[in-house]
């Protein structure tokens, strides 16, 4: 099925680079808590259309992190994205990240990452290993995080880039790369819970 065809080339690039986005925003989220606090968290994906960064922000996803600051080599993410649930500040947009060429939401609804190591990396910062997987492809990505407590709550931080082609996002022709750019950089921002 193709896309709907925009009235220029740089909306259609638009279009293209947000849903982009949004496919690679899904890793950043592998940080967050089985009790994140979606209202003060964040994770944007940030990707260049015809070399303007553009961002996008994933709004629902369900983690689980096990995180203990004496203990971090023990500890665990899971995390699933709603890969539908990406938005790009536009219904259009957002209908186009959900397709076929990008998403495939209806084909893969979810995109995952699982931890397979944590390691600290000095100070509150650390290294995350796992395996993220959009559209049924899967890589081995390793996440730098920054870990802080106060209070009752524990922030993640991070940022990290990921291509968007070894996750088939962006095919057909959305594969040329020099209009959306290949490389997604995911910042995240995540607050949860101690447990």
């Amino acid at each position: 099925m193709k896309p709907t065809v925009f009235h220029s080339v740089s909306q259609r690039a638009q279009r293209v680079t947000l849903a982009g986005i949004a496919a690679l925003s899904l890793f950043g989220v592998s940080l967050a808590h089985a009790d994140v606090d979606l209202g003060k968290s964040s994770v944007i994906a940030t990707t260049k259309q015809m070399n303007v960064p553009v961002d996008g922000k994933f709004k629902k996803f369900s983690a689980q992190l096990n995180f203990d600051p004496a203990k971090p080599t023990a500890g665990s993410a899971n995390v699933t994205i709603d890969t539908a649930s990406y938005d790009l500040g536009a219904d259009d947009y957002n209908k186009q990240a959900q397709g076929k060429e990008w998403f495939d939401s209806a084909t893969f609804p979810s995109a995952t990452f699982v931890s397979s190591a944590i390691a600290p990396a000095g100070g509150n910062q650390y290294k995350i290993t796992g395996k993220l997987t959009i559209k049924g492809k899967s890589q081995t990505i390793v996440v730098p995080v920054s870990i802080a407590s106060q209070g009752g709550t524990q922030t993640f931080d991070g940022s990290v880039p990921i291509k968007r082609s070894q996750f088939d996002v962006g095919t057909g022709e959305w594969k040329d790369t020099s209009v959306v750019a290949d490389e997604v950089v995911i910042k995240f921002h995540l607050v949860a819970s101690k447990k």
